[in-house]
């Protein structure tokens, strides 16, 4: 469970929620899966609201979705089916202020213009740079000011009002979207950015999140805007539960960071150097490590695993070993010993079964 607090907005009026909460989903029908994504509801229309699926992102500099921008929005401009929203215009300061705070994190796409108007307008619109965090390709979606919309919670209800959360996001053409998961059409902005997702909670609401991702695809996972409690089909408060290891922020990254001291398989530690940190990450398949780290982990581990038959790898792994019709054999743990916090430990939760294809 990742819970980034801020604890930057205070207000006098105690209302009886302390956060807005999604759903979330795992998805396993992509290239790249396992994906997660969490339900947000978008447009109103016809007493209902349209619900839309984003991809988690934990590196996102900013929300963007499948949308369009309509200076001039009146009753029936808009397709039912299609979210519509006020654009940013180049000359505002919010476009300024987008572009500037995340040009570093978007450095490997090629600068925006202000060449696109609007018909009818008169004035340029606000492209942004924003990276596919499946495929590493770069978008120009156009920045907009934009109202998401939740049920309230006090940690173990979901209340039927809704609370609306307005950030500048950005819309996309619905192309930009084909390598996502079916039906998820949207980058969902949980990072340490200024313009991420957390960063417009307003009012009553503590600028932070909690995010347990699914298990399963039959399973939902949750999200939740706001402070604790945070109860999960249960009485108990899962933060009594957890053990902590505090996030890290890198210069010029957005993401979510732990610091790690150590790796330790059978009592043998791995050589990894001071102020060693691990991105957490909602997009990467598996555990990546860096090569020299990697390197002295697969020779070990294939040290204390020699009564294991090996095969050949199966891609992106380099170590692997045959399965046989009475299951696995045990498998040494392994310690990654964390900053502050007490020994994460692997052991058959560390190897993945995998199929040749």
């Amino acid at each position: 469970m990742i819970i980034s607090n801020k604890h930057e907005s205070v207000g006098q009026y105690v209302p009886p929620f302390t956060s807005v909460v999604a759903p979330v989903a795992k998805h396993t029908d992509s290239a790249y899966n396992p994906l997660y994504s969490a339900q947000i509801m978008t447009k109103y229309v016809n007493l209902h609201f349209i619900h839309t699926n984003f991809l988690i992102d934990l590196e996102a500099p900013f929300t963007w979705y499948d949308c369009i921008v309509q200076w001039n929005s009146y009753p029936g401009s808009c397709p039912g089916n299609t979210v519509c929203l006020s654009p940013v215009s180049c000359e505002e300061y919010q476009c300024t202020d987008v572009r500037t705070s995340t040009s570093d994190q978007q450095s490997s796409c090629p600068p925006v213009t202000n060449s696109s108007i609007l018909p009818g307008w008169g004035f340029c619109t606000c492209p942004v740079s924003a990276v596919n965090p499946i495929t590493g390709s770069c978008a120009e979606p156009l920045l907009n000011y934009d109202e998401l919309w939740f049920n309230a919670t006090d940690g173990r209800t979901a209340f039927p009002n809704f609370y609306g959360i307005y950030p500048n996001s950005a819309c996309a053409p619905s192309s930009t979207f084909e390598t996502f998961p079916k039906n998820v059409s949207g980058v969902l902005a949980l990072s340490s950015s200024s313009h991420a997702l957390p960063a417009y909670l307003f009012g009553s609401l503590e600028r932070s999140f909690a995010l347990c991702l699914p298990s399963a695809v039959s399973s939902n996972g949750v999200l939740f805007l706001g402070s604790s409690p945070y109860h999960l089909q249960s009485e108990v408060d899962v933060r009594s539960l957890l053990s902590y290891t505090p996030l890290l922020k890198h210069r010029g990254n957005f993401g979510h960071f732990i610091g790690v001291n150590s790796i330790v398989i059978k009592t043998i530690s791995i050589g990894v150097s001071a102020n060693t940190t691990a991105k957490i990450s909602s997009v990467l398949p598996y555990t990546t490590l860096k090569t020299d780290i990697y390197k002295q982990v697969v020779r070990r581990f294939s040290m204390v695993t020699k009564r294991l038959h090996p095969t050949k790898p199966v891609t992106p792994f380099g170590l692997c070993f045959k399965i046989f019709n009475n299951g696995w054999e045990k498998v040494d743990n392994f310690n990654s010993q964390l900053y502050e916090a007490s020994d994460q430990r692997c052991g058959m939760s560390g190897v993945k079964q995998v199929s040749r294809t």
